[in-house]
């Protein structure tokens, strides 16, 4: 049986902060180790086992785990690959990321829609954050036709019934308008099949054209469309957090 790796040096090599660094964390009281504070300097952990957080936030040590942030553009399919060879994820996948490691997409977009889709293989985050019970938020930028009124916020807000049943947002806001055109920025946690574009058709404003921005702590900034990144530490650590592990 392992007697295990020193605390600081999981933290230095899992790219959380300095060897030195990581070692005044520690005696800060801000890292946990399976649930309890840890302060000594001098304890040893099972890096693949141990559940290792620092401020709250859980540190991924195994580095087989893998996680990444795609801008999936306009005509590629939510899928790894297609009988109809049709474009899809797996297609950016199989070119920039060597041996793909068994990497499946978190959620769907439909091919009108571009935007973020996270991929990883680490199988309990995914299921985590797929699973409605978690209610994980995820922000869309849409364009419509028209000029959206005032209420229509407080409109979905409240909520909408669609056939297969109520859906609301949790926030709505107009970032531009130019005349016979609207911007609009929607968060909500459904993650129902085109759940936004049947919501903005429901209230009289089908969508011309979106993007997601936003998986819970992770945003697309100014990643272009077919472009992968590896998600960042922090990231990966309000994901988990976001899902309870």
């Amino acid at each position: 049986m392992t007697e295990g790796i020193r605390l600081q040096k999981v933290l230095s090599q899992a790219g959380v902060a300095s060897r030195r660094v990581a070692e005044k964390m520690i005696r800060d009281g801000r890292v946990e180790v399976d649930g309890q504070v840890v302060t000594e300097l001098g304890t040893r952990v099972d890096p693949e086992s141990a559940v290792i957080r620092v401020d709250g936030a859980r540190v991924t040590v195994d580095e087989s785990l893998v996680y990444l942030a795609l801008n999936k553009p306009r005509g590629v399919y939510s899928t790894m690959s297609d009988d109809r060879g049709r474009p899809c994820i797996g297609d950016f996948v199989e070119h920039r990321v060597r041996g793909n490691k068994n990497l499946f997409h978190v959620g769907r977009l439909d091919a009108d829609t571009e935007g973020l889709i996270l991929l990883t293989n680490d199988g309990e985050l995914a299921h985590r954050l797929m699973h409605p019970s978690y209610e994980v938020p995820k922000t869309y930028l849409a364009t419509v036709l028209g000029t959206v009124p005032r209420a229509l916020g407080k409109k979905l807000r409240a909520g909408i019934e669609l056939e297969d049943g109520p859906a609301r947002v949790d926030d709505f806001a107009v970032v531009d308008a130019v005349p016979g055109r609207t911007l609009v920025r929607l968060t909500l946690h459904e993650g129902r099949n085109r759940i936004v574009r049947r919501l903005l058709a429901a209230v009289g404003f089908p969508v011309q054209e979106l993007v997601r921005t936003d998986i819970g702590a992770v945003t697309l900034g100014e990643q272009r469309p077919g472009s992968i990144r590896p998600l960042r530490r922090n990231e990966i650590g309000q994901l988990y957090k976001a899902v309870g592990l």
